[in-house]
């Protein structure tokens, strides 16, 4: 009777995860409105909240929201959301 070894394969442990870059803060009210607009819609068809995912919060004593637009706003708040200006070319008039 011949027995086999059986070789596991090499399995390499997991990095951590890199930490996530954190956005600038934004100055102007109508672009924090655009952007948390733009976020709490991605939370409204499924993204999943990215306040769990931030240890640095110094607002432990502050329960988390519940409703996608107060998600949006306190993750855009806390820099969680990257977001870009596209400025318009002169091509796009």
């Amino acid at each position: 009777m011949d027995t086999v070894d059986v070789v596991e394969s090499a399995v390499e442990p997991e990095a951590p995860a890199a930490p996530r870059p954190r956005a600038e803060p934004i100055l102007s009210r109508f672009l924090f409105v655009d952007v948390a607009a733009m976020r709490a819609k991605q939370l409204r068809r499924g993204a999943l909240p990215r306040l769990d995912d931030d240890p640095h919060s110094s607002e432990a004593h502050r329960p988390d929201p519940l409703k996608a637009e107060r998600i949006a706003m306190e993750e855009v708040r806390r820099g969680l959301v990257l977001y870009e200006i596209v400025t318009p070319t002169e091509d796009e008039d």
